[in-house]
């Protein structure tokens, strides 16, 4: 709000979704305000023509709505136009469980990350939503930005430097380090909690940006022999994990790797999110 206030660029698109949540924008900006109804396409391709005189354009919706629905747009519109669209979609991972399938979020960071010119950013608390939002004023080209449902907790304390394509140390640890994102950074610290009771600390780092991920950062634990997890609420292919996997593979070090996620599967099972995160095994491994 407050950067609409000095910036006229400015637009927010919803597919008739973010009511309680859009509103004040709407209200304090409403030619800069449009509900395209139930057409994510259409609302896609609008975003990119605004984009392309000019404008910076947000399109919020559920993840699998404003990411899958309208892929084609997303990819021709948005990424091979190289627009400045951001992609908000809210929801990550099981955060919708009773809801059901079509709207877990599972693949999303998979099909974003694999978009030429496509940045994906997973925050995992506010100060984290925050500071990558202020980014995404500035920022040249398509962003996708996946935020969980509501209510997580602040884990960084106030004043912590989060910058577009960095990850954060959150806790220091020399026996192993737990890399995590979007909405398992509470898990995580959980986890590392735990794991110090049993005298194994874990250095936690969260990494809000997934594209372009922090190279430095993962071949510097690498440089330390350290062996390295990662946690994510997303399919195990093609998200958080792949994405250091990758980085680690191309190293040429030898050190211990294992990725945690949700299994290569759709949930059947219908509940809440911690229900169905047992249920798909997503629980802390013994060390």
């Amino acid at each position: 709000m407050q950067q609409a206030r000095i910036d006229d660029r400015i637009y927010l698109i919803t597919p008739d979704l973010g009511f309680s949540v859009l509103e004040k924008f709407r209200d304090e900006f409403p030619k800069r305000f449009l509900n395209a109804g139930i057409a994510e396409q259409n609302a896609v391709g609008v975003a990119s023509g605004l984009a392309l005189s000019g404008k910076i354009v947000y399109v919020y919706s559920i993840v699998p709505f404003v990411t899958m629905r309208c892929f084609e747009q997303i990819r021709i519109d948005v990424a091979y136009m190289n627009t400045n669209v951001r992609l908000v979609g809210v929801g990550a991972g099981l955060s919708y469980g009773p809801q059901g399938a079509t709207h877990h979020a599972i693949e999303d960071i998979a099909i974003m990350r694999a978009l030429p010119n496509m940045t994906v950013c997973a925050p995992g608390d506010p100060l984290e939503v925050r500071e990558l939002t202020n980014a995404s004023f500035y920022h040249q080209g398509p962003m996708y930005i996946r935020l969980g449902k509501n209510n997580e907790p602040q884990i960084h304390s106030p004043g912590t430097k989060i910058s577009l394509g960095k990850a954060i140390e959150v806790t220091k640890g020399d026996d192993l380090v737990l890399i995590t994102t979007s909405n398992t950074l509470e898990l995580g610290l959980k986890w590392v909690k735990e794991w110090d009771e049993q005298n194994v600390k874990v250095r936690l780092i969260s990494m809000p940006t997934v594209k372009p991920i922090d190279v430095e950062m993962i071949n510097k634990i690498i440089e330390e022999g350290l062996p390295i997890l990662t946690l994510e609420e997303h399919n195990i292919v093609g998200g958080l994990g792949s994405a250091v996997a990758e980085v680690v593979a191309e190293s040429e070090k030898k050190i211990k790797f294992k990725r945690i996620g949700l299994p290569d599967v759709y949930s059947h099972y219908v509940g809440s999110q911690d229900f169905l995160r047992e249920k798909l095994g997503l629980v802390r491994p013994s060390i």
